[in-house]
């Protein structure tokens, strides 16, 4: 079960780099984007069963968007808003990095009553997206969602999505969400962790699990290092990752990854595996090829139809 966004991103890859003023060649596609839903529909191809608990708006796009998701095998559970579905543009650039304009629309319209209990009685696992705390009232709806998966005794997964939003939200409100969330798994990359933390570098990581009992860091090329303590000892793991080698866009690798490693954790035993090494090494490595194959892969694209 995932919470968050099922969006509309418009892919702008040009065929060199932006010339200020002026028009360069390039591709522009549609695609189906948001983490929340991008998470979902890789736990899916990991071979696990996914829903998604959204927000939509009463345009067009809409009813493509849920339709898509649901063609690949995730029940969506959306909440209908006045206005438009969230909608990102994506720059493209040489190395396959992205830079992202966002229009949110009606996406952090959930509400904590649009949640219908049910949803959640199967669920494993609740992963939340920290876009979904960064805003209201959808971060109260991913708060009271929490809980509910937790009384049910599933696992509540937070991945920190974003350096600058997370930095424009403020940190400290940020570590306050987080908190409330109280998330068992927490998701961040190099820069999402350097933004929470206040701190560069690989050895302050340990202190993410002040926020969650196991952390996990992606580092692009570089792999991940899963965290955790044991008998009050900080515990760590570095899983190698294998490299694309060829520009692509990265859009939704680190989704994929949280859902492969979600998947196998799962697999092995869940919350009995989160301090298992031998569990979490292999959590790590389903992690990196469900990157590798949704890199290879590319998203779903959209039709104007």
């Amino acid at each position: 079960m995932a919470l968050g966004d099922l969006l509309l991103d418009v892919v702008v890859t040009p065929e060199r780099p932006i010339e200020r003023g002026t028009d360069v060649p390039g591709r522009l596609a549609f695609r189906r984007g948001g983490s929340a839903a991008n998470t979902a529909a890789g736990f899916v191809r990991a071979g696990g069963t996914a829903a998604l608990i959204t927000s939509l708006g009463n345009d067009t796009w809409a009813k493509r968007l849920q339709a898509s998701l649901r063609a690949d095998g995730v029940r969506v559970h959306a909440a209908r808003h006045a206005g438009t579905s969230g909608r990102l543009a994506a720059l493209i650039d040489e190395r396959g990095e992205r830079s992202f304009v966002t229009d949110r629309g009606v996406a952090d319209a959930l509400r904590p009553a649009d949640i219908e209990t049910t949803w959640l009685h199967d669920a494993d696992v609740l992963h939340v997206p920290a876009y979904s705390l960064f805003a209201q009232p959808i971060g109260a709806a991913a708060v009271h969602a929490a809980g509910l998966a937790r009384e049910r005794g599933a696992l509540v997964s937070i991945d920190l999505s974003s350096a600058g939003p997370l930095e424009a939200f403020g940190v400290r409100r940020s570590r306050a969400s987080v908190g409330e969330l109280d998330p068992d798994i927490l998701f961040a990359n190099r820069a999402e962790a350097t933004a929470l933390l206040r701190e560069p570098g690989r050895r302050a990581w340990a202190r993410l699990l002040r926020h969650a009992a196991l952390a996990v860091v992606k580092d692009g090329v570089w792999g991940c290092r899963v965290l955790w303590l044991e008998d009050g000892a900080t515990r760590q793991v570095d899983v190698a990752a294998t490299p694309v080698g060829r520009k692509v866009d990265t859009t939704g690798a680190g989704d994929a990854f949280a859902a492969g490693f979600l998947h196998s954790l799962l697999r092995s035993g869940g919350r009995e595996a989160i301090d298992r090494d031998r569990a979490l090494r292999t959590a790590a490595m389903a992690g990196h090829r469900a990157a590798g194959a949704a890199l290879r892969r590319g998203r779903p694209g959209l039709e104007l139809g």
